[in-house]
């Protein structure tokens, strides 16, 4: 996004978490399935969880505002768009 000269604003979510509607909100605007969002790591699989708990909208905001730090990242939102930013390729996509 640098490079491309586009203003951006970081959001440090750890930081200051986001709200049941934020959260809600970019899990609609991800073109993804729900789980998508949800980094399967090994913080997930230490707690214990499991993948197939974690498919449905509800269910992804609530791990996400129980453990923010599975969330994945970054996720890059433009005109009512959102991105997982992995690979940096769909950020250029959303860009275009």
């Amino acid at each position: 996004m640098r490079e491309r000269d586009v203003e951006f604003d970081v959001i440090e979510y750890l930081k200051t978490p986001l709200s049941r509607e934020d959260l809600g909100r970019i899990v609609d605007l991800v073109p993804e399935s729900p789980q998508e969002m949800v980094r399967k790591d090994k913080s997930f699989t230490e707690l214990g969880l499991n993948a197939d708990d974690y498919t449905s909208k509800e269910a992804v905001v609530n791990i996400l505002l129980e453990h923010p730090k599975l969330m994945q990242r970054p996720i890059i939102t433009r005109g009512g768009q959102a991105v997982i930013g992995r690979p940096s390729e769909k950020v250029l996509a959303l860009l275009d």
